[in-house]
Formats: structure tokens, C-alpha cells, sequence
């Protein structure tokens, strides 16, 4: 390892540990800080919402960064390509559908994708399998149940939801992109170093933009219950419609991890059930990071056409699926 390499690596084990102290710090102790610093009613409500979407958060961040780690460093992407169907119309569902089984966050799903490419694997198939990995993993729907608990239909709209607009925006891609000359191709990538070394790396990049995607999520959700005035906020939830659209921008501009929306969207109990639905179906698809990531791997004239595309159909689907089952 060169000298570069080792204070990257330094680096990293040093901001790995710096926001796991903050998050585990904040979950034990956060609620105390902030009631003897703060004795406003406002901001001990805005320390309340804080601190208890990240300790509720933390459990379903950790073991979402570890088993997206493990897909990274353990599962060659060359099983995808034998197992799934070799006619595109029928790899799309089924790539879809793995995402159920096969956990991993935003930010690992632009990787995977790029290598099922670059292994062969259709677009399609490639680009469902992105969409729904983050959406629909046991980690996901776990923390949705824990998050509205008593409300099952909650974790079925989202499944049916997500679901539904992988396999679209798949099929979409066969219809309209496909031979398209505005997706940059991946070069085929190999990691660096033996398997443990990719899990490490991999589990210290994930958790560190996870971690801090959630604090600033847990504080975004908390301020919008207190500072935003509350007629203004029954207008806007007032119009399905719109409070759909407003929470569906919200979580592209939020960014937050897939593991831990659901605690997000839980606090935001002005909205319908509907419109909590659209922020979680948009957020794991569509946000600044993942625009940012699929630029970087796919080229900007795929990401300008994709990110549309994906928010209108995320949007759509969570509106029929919200009336249907909400």
C-alpha cells in the first residue's frame, strides 16, 4: 500500500469513527444534552424529533451499511448475469424483484449496476436492479414496520410501490433506450485488494455518507415541524396533490439513507399517508447523491433524463398506490 493509500485509508478510520461516536453519542445521551442546553418549548421539541429519529434510525443504518457491504465484497456480479432470464422484457421483473432478497443502499446500488453492465448484464435489467435493491431489501421494509407500527399496509404500498417503479422505468428503458447513445457504458472494474479489504472500504464509505445523510435528515424533518407555521403546512397536506409533490422534492433535496426514511417520514405527521408514501418511494431512487453518482457512472446525458423521468413515474405510482391501499 503506498503512503497516499495508507492516509486515505487513516483518513477514513478516523471519520468512520468520529460519526459513529457522534450518532451512538447522540442516540444515548442527545436528548439530555439538548434539554439542559435549550429550555424553549420550540427547540426542546426540535431535540425531541431529532434525537428520536436517530436512535431509531441507528439500529436499521448499521445493518443496512454491513449487508450492503457484505453484497459488494462477497457476491460476484457474474451470478447476476447466469441467473438472471436471458430475453430483456423478462430480466427486467426478475432483476426487480431481487432487490427483495439482496440488500444494499443508494450509494452502493450505482456500482453494482455498473458492473451487472459491465458484466454483461442487459441495462434494463441492470438499471431495475438499481432501482429497486435500495427500496425493497428486508432491511427497508423492517425499519418501514418499526417505524408505523400497527399499519401494515404501510410496508405493502411501499414494497408494491417500489416494486412497480423499477420494473417501469426497466421496461421503459427497453422501449425508448435501448441502443440509446446517451448511456456511457462502464468500463468492466476490479476492486482493489482481497475481499475483507473491499467489505472494509466498502462499509467505512457507506456508513460514513449514510451517518451523515441521517443526522442532517433527523435535523431537516425535526426543524419543518417547528419552524414551518402550522397553517401553512395544513395547507400544503390539505392538497394531495401537492403535499405529495412537496414531500417527493424534499426527499431528492434530503438525501437520506433508504434504512433510515422511514423514521423521517413517521415524524412527518401533517402529511397524509399518501404523501409520507411518495417521500419514501422517491427518496431511494432519486436524490442529489444518486443524481451526483449516476452522472459520475453513467454520463450526464443518462442522469438528465433519468432523474425526470424516475421522480414523475415515482410520483404517479405512489399517488395510485396511496388511493388503491392508503
Amino acid at each position: 500500500m503506498t503512503d497516499t493509500a495508507e492516509k486515505e485509508a487513516s483518513g477514513s478510520s478516523i471519520a468512520f469513527t468520529a460519526t459513529l461516536v457522534l450518532l451512538v453519542g447522540l442516540a444515548l445521551f442527545g436528548r439530555r444534552i439538548f434539554t439542559g442546553v435549550f429550555t424553549a418549548d420550540g427547540i426542546r421539541t426540535w431535540a425531541t424529533t431529532f434525537v428520536g429519529v436517530t436512535i431509531q434510525a441507528l439500529p436499521f443504518l448499521v445493518l443496512g451499511v454491513l449487508l450492503s457491504a457484505a453484497l459488494t465484497a462477497f457476491v460476484p456480479a457474474s451470478f447476476f448475469a447466469k441467473a438472471l432470464p436471458k430475453h430483456p422484457a423478462l430480466a427486467v421483473p426478475v432483476a426487480s424483484a431481487s432487490g427483495v432478497v439482496l440488500p444494499g443502499c443508494e450509494c452502493a446500488s450505482v456500482p453494482v449496476s455498473a458492473a451487472l453492465m459491465s458484466r454483461g448484464v442487459t441495462p434494463a435489467a441492470a438499471i431495475a436492479f438499481l432501482l429497486s435493491a435500495p427500496a425493497i431489501n428486508p432491511v427497508v421494509l423492517a425499519s418501514t414496520a418499526v417505524a408505523f407500527p400497527g399499519q401494515p399496509k404501510v410496508v405493502v404500498a411501499r414494497a408494491v410501490t417500489s416494486l412497480a417503479v423499477s420494473m417501469i422505468l426497466g421496461w421503459l428503458w427497453l422501449l425508448t433506450g435501448k441502443g440509446g447513445s446517451w448511456l456511457r457504458m462502464p468500463k468492466n472494474r476490479h476492486a482493489d485488494g482481497g475481499r475483507f479489504e473491499v467489505f472494509r472500504s466498502a462499509m467505512l464509505h457507506d456508513f460514513l455518507h449514510a451517518g451523515g445523510f441521517l443526522v442532517i435528515g433527523a435535523a431537516a424533518a425535526a426543524t419543518l415541524n417547528v419552524v414551518v407555521p402550522r397553517s401553512w403546512l395544513d395547507q400544503v397536506a390539505g392538497s394531495l396533490v401537492l403535499a405529495v409533490l412537496i414531500l417527493g422534492l424534499l426527499a431528492v433535496l434530503l438525501a437520506i439513507c433508504s434504512e433510515a426514511d422511514a423514521f423521517v417520514a413517521a415524524s412527518l405527521t401533517q402529511f397524509s399517508l399518501t404523501a409520507r408514501l411518495a417521500f419514501m418511494v422517491v427518496g431511494p431512487i432519486v436524490d442529489v447523491k444518486l443524481i451526483a453518482l449516476q452522472t459520475g457512472t453513467f454520463g450526464p446525458r443518462f442522469a438528465v433524463r433519468f432523474a425526470p423521468a424516475t421522480f414523475v413515474v415515482a410520483v404517479l405510482a405512489s399517488l395510485g398506490v396511496g388511493w388503491w391501499l392508503l
